[in-house]
C-alpha cells in the first residue's frame, strides 16, 4: 500500500523532493504538499483503493504523512468490508 501511495504522490502531489526519498512518517507539507495537491491526492486515493474518504477525515493531519494516509485507508477498507 505504501508503494502505491508513493506512486500516487509522485503523479499527483508535485512535491519538492521525490516521494521515494521520504520516510513513511515524513511531513509531506514540509516536502511541498499544497492544499490543491491534497485534493488531487484524495481523488487518486479514493479511485485507487475504491474507498470514499468521509468529511470527518478530510484534515491536514490525514495527508501529513504516508503513514497517516495508510492508516486511514486501512481503517476505511476494514469498515467497508464489515458493512
Amino acid at each position: 500500500m505504501k508503494t502505491t501511495l508513493r506512486r500516487i504522490l509522485s503523479e499527483s502531489a508535485r512535491l519538492d523532493v521525490p516521494p521515494d526519498s521520504l520516510a513513511d512518517d515524513a511531513d509531506l507539507y514540509a516536502a511541498g504538499l499544497s492544499s490543491l495537491a491534497t485534493v488531487h491526492l484524495m481523488l487518486a486515493i479514493e479511485d485507487q483503493f475504491d474507498i470514499e474518504i468521509p468529511d470527518r477525515l478530510l484534515t491536514r493531519r490525514l495527508f501529513s504523512s504516508i503513514d497517516s494516509m495508510a492508516a486511514a485507508i486501512t481503517e476505511l477498507q476494514q469498515a467497508k468490508a464489515a458493512a
